[in-house]
């Protein structure tokens, strides 16, 4: 290893270190009472590097021959997975707290999950995309079953596993078939491989294996059907993780893969990606419409954003790359505001899930229903919300690139989920009073949330500079 290759690793190593060092901390010190000290450790480290390399890095740049790879596209997606791990630690220290579940372990399995994640977004090789998706998916299944008292906690990590361990052998059955056609497991070989127009049939298959394995981690039918029982069973924390920095890291981990290592044909991946995203779009549309847990029904919502995220992937364009990157982000500042409300529902002390708990809130908490409004309403993609921008881009990127029929169908999708959105906004404005949730909100839950809320408001006007740099993160990818 030459000191290059060290430098453009040194976040991982650093944050890795870090896992390691907490880890024989808490053993050493007293365990679970040094949890919280851990947990608000983790979330400043967090935070630091990824202000680190939002500002540092600067090119492109690889190590260790190409497995690793530093570059625009790596380092936005890195941000994003940071700044949403952290966010999800703070506002979930309260909660873990109350709740008796604050382990001292599970900041240090955040960290080790967020160590795979940029592996992931990082990978110029299969063997370091299946390190990097294997790091994070231990890491998940374990935080999944944490709640080791509750039968569906413990079934949500059972069936995570077993369903993960699916889609693992997928993923590496493709990976095997692509080594033994092309020659090679790195992208770059890949790519010259696969000649403009031409891709060997056994590369294919090993494509759209290894495509399958990926659409099960960001949750894409016909592989979701793990996401409405480990969202519900899942300690609420956990489910507000799983839907952020994982969505991200795999959503940017497909478009790695197919541009790197199958650019040339993106005909060829474009189909397999439209058929993917508009079943993903209209299950999350139909199936969210009769759920009453709000945990499930983000569940379903989940599976119908990432249909949308999915529609700028397959274009094939730099433009669709951007817009994907905007729409991820967007996506994780929109469920971050929305957990940090879902954390703080309560009834005499207890969580409260059903939706039905909302009913009038806008006399109880008129500040916070409004918030919630406009989260909802950015969920739904409603104008002027910033929701409505990113589905905005993603469709535009697909009819440009020439998929009219999934753009078309993207909007009667989007108008189907808008159902469920809205009829949470009707219970918080007009539904049939009932006994009031508990009031009490930890300050922290109360900033994320009014400050998402906030970010989809303002972000309207030139969304924060982001726009410049997905586009420069699009353009490192697409070449």
């Amino acid at each position: 290893m030459t000191s290059a290759d060290f430098s453009t690793v040194l976040p991982e190593f650093l944050l890795a270190v870090y896992a390691m060092a907490a880890l024989l901390f808490g053993v050493w010190t007293g365990k679970d009472k040094v949890g919280p000290a851990i947990l608000w450790a983790t979330v400043a480290v967090l935070l630091v590097i990824g202000f680190w390399i939002g500002v540092g890095g600067s090119g492109a740049r690889d190590a260790f021959g190409g497995l690793f790879l530093d570059d625009p596209f790596a380092r936005f997606s890195k941000v994003a997975i940071l700044f949403s791990a952290a966010a999800i630690l703070a506002m979930s220290a309260d909660y873990l707290v109350r709740r008796g579940l604050l382990r001292f372990e599970f900041p240090i399995l955040v960290v080790l999950a967020t160590i795979g994640m940029m592996m992931m977004v990082s990978a110029g090789d299969l063997m370091s995309l299946y390190l990097g998706l294997e790091l994070m998916s231990l890491s998940l299944y374990v935080v999944a079953a944490l709640r080791r008292d509750s039968e569906r906690s413990s079934e949500a990590g059972l069936k995570y596993f077993v369903l993960g361990s699916l889609s693992s052998g997928l993923l590496l059955y493709g990976a095997s078939l692509t080594y033994g056609f092309a020659g090679t497991t790195n992208f770059a070989g890949i790519i010259s491989v696969v000649e403009a127009g031409h891709l060997p049939l056994g590369v294919l298959f090993g494509m759209v294996f290894m495509i399958a394995g990926l659409a099960f981690k960001v949750s894409a039918v016909p592989f979701h059907m793990w996401t409405p029982d480990v969202y519900e069973g899942s300690p609420t924390p956990v489910t507000a993780f799983f839907a952020t920095a994982p969505k991200m890291a795999a959503m940017a981990l497909i478009a790695r893969l197919v541009y790197d290592a199958f650019g040339h044909v993106p005909s060829d991946w474009g189909q397999v990606l439209a058929i993917v995203a508009v079943a993903s779009m209209f299950l999350g549309a139909v199936a969210g419409i009769g759920q009453k847990n709000i945990k499930r029904l983000m569940a379903y919502s989940s599976i119908t954003h990432m249909g949308f995220a999915l529609m700028g992937v397959l274009a094939g364009t730099e433009a669709g790359v951007s817009a994907t990157l905007i729409y991820m982000s967007i996506y994780i500042a929109m469920n971050i505001g929305v957990f940090s409300f879902i954390l703080a529902m309560e009834r005499d002390g207890q969580p409260v899930t059903d939706i039905s708990a909302l009913n009038m809130l806008s006399k109880a908490e008129p500040l916070k229903a409004l918030a919630l409004l406009v989260l909802f309403f950015s969920l739904a993609g409603v104008p002027p919300m910033l929701g409505f921008f990113a589905k905005f881009a993603v469709i535009k990127a697909a009819l440009f690139a020439g998929y009219t029929w999934v753009a078309v169908l993207g909007v009667v999708a989007s108008v189907i989920a808008a159902f469920y959105y809205l009829r949470i906004v009707y219970y918080m404005y007009f539904g049939t009073e009932t006994e009031a949730l508990d009031s009490r909100m930890p300050a922290v839950q109360w900033v994320l949330l009014m400050a998402s809320a906030l970010v989809m408001v303002a972000g309207a006007m030139n969304l924060f500079g982001l726009e410049g740099a997905a586009q420069a993160a699009a353009a490192a990818l697409v070449h």
